[in-house]
């Protein structure tokens, strides 16, 4: 599934975004915890390094990723020159509040209001900057939705006296070429739903908890999965959830069961998973 979604605005929030990136200090990039690497947008670093701006790369979600896995992120990423890693849940107050003072140890001489810190937040849609952008400014600024590209237009704030934040809107790249890529951002809803399938999402999805997490897909579903593939999953949770397709006497319906295996996996019911290591992802890349 090769994914072409990339609304008009996006365009112009690259252009403002290398504008700004001259006038700020620190790159704050969130990415989705339980896909780090496929959900970090390869601008976003072109257009730091041509600054020579550090990055505090913020694994959000953490608490639906699996810890073991979000481990060998952090230190995959504190490896890289000029960034720092940090895993955390930024709809939790008191998690999004020690962002300002880590990107104070990336940028300690702008502390002051002769100097503030600058701080721009990047990433691409739905992984939730708007949240983090709310709870640093302890009030609701943002629209926060499910869907991707809420935010529109880019946007500056004063923290307090000493810092700044500005938020850039959700930015992918224009044309997503690996098909396992764009189905991992599908099943985060980090593209449009009109851009993809659900069934054709779902399958994937089902295939890969198959192989990493079987035993919290037989917990929650009530089913036995091994020996199953990702259609027979889809099947089985469709007979199990009693979703058949109308006037076909009773066969299942797997977009249905698609999109129940996406919502549970989509809101953290399925338990903390990830979908990528820092091993499997370069292997993803290479195939």
């Amino acid at each position: 599934m090769t994914i072409q979604w990339y609304p008009g605005h996006m365009n112009a929030a690259r252009k403002a975004a290398a504008k700004t990136m001259a006038v700020i200090d620190v790159v704050v990039e969130l990415v989705d915890a339980r896909m780090p690497e496929t959900s970090s947008n390869p601008l976003i670093k072109e257009l730091r390094l041509h600054r020579s701006r550090p990055c505090l790369k913020v694994l959000n979600k953490a608490d639906l990723a699996d810890p073991i896995v979000t481990q060998a992120w952090i230190d995959f990423y504190n490896r890289q020159p000029g960034v720092m890693a940090v895993a955390l849940s930024c709809n939790h107050a008191g998690q999004a509040a020690k962002i300002p003072g880590l990107c104070l140890t990336l940028a300690p001489n702008r502390n002051s209001a002769v100097k503030p810190l600058r701080m721009l937040i990047m990433g691409i849609p739905n992984v939730g900057k708007s949240t983090l952008m709310n709870m640093l400014l302890k009030r609701r600024i943002q629209k926060v939705g499910a869907e991707p590209a809420v935010t529109r237009l880019q946007q500056r704030h004063v923290l307090n006296d000493r810092m700044t934040l500005t938020d850039s809107p959700g930015l992918l790249w224009p044309k997503i070429e690996s098909p396992v890529v764009g189905l991992m951002l599908a099943a985060i809803r980090a593209v449009g739903a009109n851009a993809v399938n659900d069934e054709e999402v779902g399958l994937f999805l089902a295939d890969r908890l198959l192989a990493r997490y079987p035993k919290p897909l037989e917990a929650r579903y009530g089913i036995r999965v091994e020996g199953l593939g990702g259609a027979g999953l889809l099947e089985a949770i469709a007979k199990k959830r009693g979703c058949f397709r109308k006037g076909t006497g009773g066969e299942p319906d797997q977009e249905m069961a698609a999109m129940i295996l996406l919502g549970d996996y989509r809101d953290g019911t399925l338990g903390r998973t990830s979908l990528e290591t820092p091993e499997t992802h370069e292997a993803m890349l290479t195939r």
